[in-house]
């Protein structure tokens, strides 16, 4: 019997890139809110998913610095399992209920790429670097301090696409108050086949579920964000008009299972 959560399938299971869930996750993450063209926004928004108008554009850009496993000790692999990742949410309505939409999304590891893809991630091969916090003190351990400052980097193929700087300020007592949507994505699988590029084999609508959920250490303070225009690449669409505050902070979270909200494959 071939084993394993993706290709490729083996007897004894251990080259798949993904191995079956649970998955676990611990990361440092440096977020940064911000507010893009209404219009551009509404024009990623997939079938099913409409703009919220009281957001108004209002979207967040975030920066991972992760930490994977799953039940074999996987963190232990480090050159394996950490990755870093940065995506783009933003604000929008499924359903009468208020979500963050998930339009882009680039990460260093090919399993995390796979596993974005399993669950709706439209991830992307990227380079992303973040600025790490460390316990002995110096002017280089970027501590959870108020005027402590952290920097992040997108690159792809060559290319800067995005820039930020955040300076803490103070610490963020009730992070619900700030990070309260949850995260929809568009799960997509072409065909292939003459006549039928156009007709993807899957086309659902899912929802992140993420168990045991924790969000720890959030320091908010003053934002920079730049995201400019690349060729091949249209994240530019949603560079920011109005820039609000920028958040620190340590998450983590298990991955067990995933909700379909619609399917549009007729």
């Amino acid at each position: 019997m071939l084993k394993g959560f993706s290709v490729p399938l083996t007897p004894q299971g251990l080259s798949p890139l993904v191995s079956l869930p649970p998955w676990h996750y611990s990361s440092d993450c440096i977020v940064v809110e911000y507010w893009a063209d209404s219009e551009a926004v509404t024009a990623l928004l997939p079938p099913g998913v409409s703009s919220d108008a009281k957001s108004n554009g209002r979207s967040f850009v975030w920066f991972l610095d992760w930490q994977f496993t799953g039940s074999n000790d996987e963190h232990t692999d480090p050159a394996r399992y950490q990755y870093r990742e940065a995506f783009v949410l933003v604000e929008a309505v499924f359903d009468g209920k208020p979500i963050n939409y998930c339009p882009y999304i680039f990460v260093d590891n090919d399993a995390a790429i796979a596993r974005g893809w399993a669950q709706g991630f439209p991830k992307k091969l990227g380079s992303v670097f973040q600025t790490r916090s460390f316990s002995a003190p110096s002017a280089a351990a970027a501590p959870l301090v108020k005027g402590s400052r952290f920097g992040g980097s997108l690159a792809a193929h060559g290319e800067r696409l995005i820039t930020t700087r955040i300076q803490l300020e103070e610490k963020v007592e009730n992070p619900a108050a700030i990070f309260n949507r949850p995260t929809v994505m568009r799960r997509y699988f072409p065909q292939l086949s003459a006549g039928l590029q156009e007709k993807p084999a899957v086309d659902e609508l899912t929802m992140s579920l993420t168990d045991d959920l924790a969000v720890v250490d959030v320091w908010a303070g003053s934002a920079e964000l730049k995201i400019p225009e690349v060729r091949g690449e249209d994240l530019h669409s949603l560079a920011p008009k109005r820039i609000g505050r920028g958040y620190r902070l340590g998450m983590s979270y298990s991955v067990t299972d995933l909700r379909i909200l619609k399917n549009n494959v007729r």
